[in-house]
């Protein structure tokens, strides 16, 4: 049985100042460990749009009517409340899943040697963006799934994919300054993608808050808008999204472009037609719940992808990185900040 390691006064103050520094200096995780709490982050961030999207097609909203208790007696949900409480306490339960996935992928690249302050970043934003989503989950909850609250609910769930799928890209790179892999103007029409595609994202809220799936049986406000319009509106820059990605594809190998933008193009258009053919088939035959489901899930997918055409454009060497100060206490023992790291996987 191994023995417990002696802890010095000095050890305890660095740790009660600085967990994260305490527990780099006595650990160092391998490249793998580190990409993987990373990808847990993001698959959980698309995890809890998608059960979220569940709790609102199977009119579950209102199963715990209040927040942050599931009732004004009880913190969980009660049999009383039948499978919709039960759909609603297990959603709000999976956002501290989400909190520990991000919070494991923080402690993961703050280890890593050499340390990479701007993963440490990205890692934190993603923290502040759960705890802003989860304060507004509460909010649509008090406020009566107002269809405005559960919009924004939904476009802060997208800026977290988002920043979770920077990420990703970014853990498995360098830090060296970005060099263009493609010129100018190709840079220019996928701003035009991405923007087209936020877009898209923005009215399918608009969509969804005007649309029969309110959330729960009872009457809850819609948005007062033409759902037709809106609908057809959300068809045409779907059709813009798709058109400017087959364009983007066509100039890449126009221009002899290096594989990485190419397939990552390549894929993202084949993930719009298939969200496209879900869409249709959906509005065609009365939005049903299951394919209203997986629309929302191929929403993310799409989402993830487009960041990924934009972050191929470009790529980042490895350079030394300089390590934070040593934690107070500490003078030996840690491994040096300029030990080079393998990093695979290069997008």
């Amino acid at each position: 049985m191994g023995g417990v390691p002696n802890l010095t006064r000095a050890d305890a103050q660095a740790a009660l100042r600085s967990p994260l520094a305490f527990i780099a200096a006595r650990w160092t995780p391998d490249p793998r460990t580190v990409r993987r709490a990373v990808l847990a982050a993001l698959v959980m961030s698309v995890v809890i749009v998608v059960t979220g999207g569940a709790v609102r097609l199977t009119g579950s909203g209102l199963g715990c009517p209040t927040w942050p208790k599931c009732t004004d007696d009880s913190l969980t949900s009660t049999r009383e409340m039948g499978v919709h409480g039960v759909i609603e306490f297990g959603n709000r339960l999976l956002t501290y899943v989400l909190c520990a996935a991000v919070g494991w992928a923080i402690v993961a690249v703050r280890s890593e040697k050499p340390f990479r302050r701007s993963l440490t970043r990205l890692g934190w934003a993603q923290f502040w963006i759960v705890m802003g989503n989860a304060i507004l989950g509460g909010i649509v909850v008090l406020v009566g799934l107002n269809p405005y609250t559960v919009a924004a609910h939904f476009l802060l769930s997208s800026a977290l994919i988002a920043v979770a799928a920077v990420m990703w890209q970014r853990v498995r790179e360098g830090d060296g300054e970005p060099r263009p892999l493609v010129g100018k103007p190709v840079r220019q029409l996928v701003w035009f993608l991405v923007v087209a595609s936020v877009l898209l994202i923005a009215v399918g809220t608009v969509v969804t808050g005007a649309g029969p799936h309110a959330g729960d049986s009872s009457e809850v406000a819609r948005m007062p808008v033409d759902s037709e319009m809106v609908s057809k509106l959300h068809a045409v820059l779907a059709w813009v999204v798709a058109t400017l990605t087959f364009a983007l594809w066509f100039v890449l190998k126009a221009v002899d472009a290096p594989e990485g933008p190419l397939h990552r193009t390549r894929e993202l258009f084949l993930i719009i037609l298939a969200q496209g053919v879900i869409g249709y088939v959906q509005y065609f035959t009365d939005l049903p719940e299951v394919l209203v489901g997986a629309h929302m899930f191929g929403s993310c997918i799409m989402w993830i992808w487009v960041v990924r055409v934009l972050l191929s454009l470009r790529e980042r060497p490895d350079t030394p990185v300089a390590g934070p100060p040593p934690s107070p206490g500490r003078t030996s023992g840690r491994p040096s900040d300029a030990t080079s790291t393998s990093v695979a996987g290069r997008g």
